[in-house]
């Protein structure tokens, strides 16, 4: 008699969804087996199947957004997948932020490298960046930051990926703690890196901006096209303003820069000028300085020449004390955020107070890059605390003077110190760097906002989110200059 039954018809896909644990469960017993034969450990190596089962399970939907020509090249993928499937969810995290930095670095050769060195990095780093053979001497760090400030990547990917950058120095290969990982965030951190690197396709705006690079350099820009340019301009926002100026500033100081260029950047220049915040153009100021510092003639004249172009050589610092003292920053800095920042950091924090002396003595140019340093690296890495270095940055917040404490207190709304302010350690460290600047504080609105700080109940990440905050910061602007 013939079966009517309707045979239920599984997909390729589903079946293979189901046989995930069984599949997963067979590799494991024979890596076992395998490590037991040669009386190796086997407890506690791997992650469990069912976590590993739920990063399976999720990633067709996943890994359906890369493109199959990206996906061919994707090495670092493929090993991802394989550190899941042998449950080393640390090592599968360590591969995947290197499919991530590759992607970056992708970008960036695609985009406009020098334009990424000059916003990216600072001080005598600089000099020792020149092509794409060089971006492996840039740190992770750098790299995502760099490629935020040009466009690359978003505020919001930025803020993303350096969190996945904390986790993977928490739990990476070299510092075990894999359990501590679970399948879904290893595959929301894969869903992050996809959606904000590998398939974020370039603004309009900053194609724009990568064209207007290129035509500086090759064609020669009339008055009237230079005005239609300055148009464009208006629709950038602060930091690609800033962003862009620097980017002349680079391209103008190089001595193999042709007359040609030369004369389209003095006809851009001053129409862009106006919009540059003051920051900014006190680094100008600083580089020139910096040029002076180590004899670099070409170098010194051309930075010259473009300060002149808009009449912005007050820019230019009496103490060229100030560049040391910058050049200090970026060292310490460059320490903090590097992996060995315990062993590190302390004696360029110790060079760095040297410097400055007490009572402090910093020059305006270098006044808040100056105080965000010293707040960046008294608020930690997220991981630890460097005990040495600590109690050197305790002093000098104790010392700041109110101007110098306001911008401590303010420092919330910097989004380097904000992406910061996601982790444990760094949300406590900021309650107790509000305690130290306290005493120094004399403006009443200031109070007023730190009364506000210290009542906000969510994460001090979110601090710009909430109404009241903002209102009052917005106020206070002016304290930051």
């Amino acid at each position: 008699m013939e079966n009517n039954t309707p045979k239920v018809i599984q997909s390729e896909t589903e079946v293979r969804k189901v046989s995930y644990d069984v599949q997963l469960r067979d590799f494991e017993n024979g890596l076992q087996n395998f490590l037991a034969v040669h009386n190796l450990p086997a407890e506690g190596i791997f992650v469990g199947i069912p976590e590993r089962a739920n990063v399976f399970k999720n990633l067709d939907s996943v890994l359906d957004q890369v493109d199959v020509q990206e996906k061919e090249k994707s090495i670092y993928l493929s090993k991802f997948i394989a550190g899941v499937a042998s449950g080393l969810f640390d090592a599968a995290l360590n591969y995947l932020w290197d499919e991530t930095i590759l992607q970056i670095r992708k970008r960036v050769i695609k985009y406009d490298i020098e334009y990424f060195y000059d916003n990216a990095v600072s001080g005598d780093r600089r000099k020792r960046l020149k092509d794409e053979n060089d971006l492996n001497k840039v740190d992770d760090y750098d790299l995502i930051k760099g490629a935020k400030e040009i466009g690359l990547i978003s505020d919001l990917g930025f803020k993303h990926l350096e969190y996945i950058n904390y986790m993977r120095n928490w739990a990476s290969a070299a510092h075990p703690n894999q359990n501590e990982i679970t399948g879904l965030q290893l595959i929301a951190w894969l869903e992050t890196c996809v959606k904000e690197v590998i398939t974020l396709p370039i603004s309009n705006i900053t194609i724009q901006i990568k064209q207007l690079l290129i035509g500086v350099k090759n064609t020669s820009i009339s008055e009237t096209e230079a005005q239609e340019i300055s148009v464009f301009t208006t629709n950038l926002t602060q930091d690609q303003i800033n962003n862009l100026a620097s980017g002349f500033f680079g391209i103008y100081v190089k001595p193999e820069t042709e007359s040609q260029t030369h004369q389209n950047i003095n006809r851009l220049l001053p129409l862009i000028w106006g919009r540059v915040d003051e920051d900014s153009k006190h680094t100008f100021g600083l580089k020139y300085g910096n040029f002076v510092a180590s004899n670099s003639q070409a170098e010194r004249k051309l930075a010259r020449q473009f300060l002149q172009v808009v009449n912005a050589e007050s820019y230019i610092p009496d103490d060229l004390r100030a560049i040391e003292i910058e050049n200090a920053i970026d060292n310490l800095l460059s320490a903090h955020r590097a992996y060995n920042n315990f062993y590190n950091e302390p004696s360029f924090a110790r060079q760095l107070q040297r410097m400055v002396g007490e009572p402090l003595k910093v020059p305006r140019a270098v006044t808040k890059k100056f105080v965000l340093a010293i707040v960046e690296t008294f608020l930690t890495n997220g991981n630890g605390v460097a005990v040495s270095a600590n109690s050197i940055y305790v002093q000098i917040l104790s010392n700041l003077d109110s101007h110098q404490a306001n911008i401590a207190v303010l420092s919330f709304s910097d989004t380097q110190i904000s992406s910061r302010l996601q982790f444990p350690l760094c949300q406590r460290k900021f309650k107790e760097l509000i305690e130290i600047v306290k005493p120094s504080i004399t403006s009443p609105p200031v109070k007023d906002l730190i009364e506000k700080i210290e009542e906000f109940k969510g994460k001090p990440s979110y601090l710009m989110n909430d109404k009241s905050i903002k209102t009052a910061f917005d106020s206070l602007k002016t304290l930051l200059k």
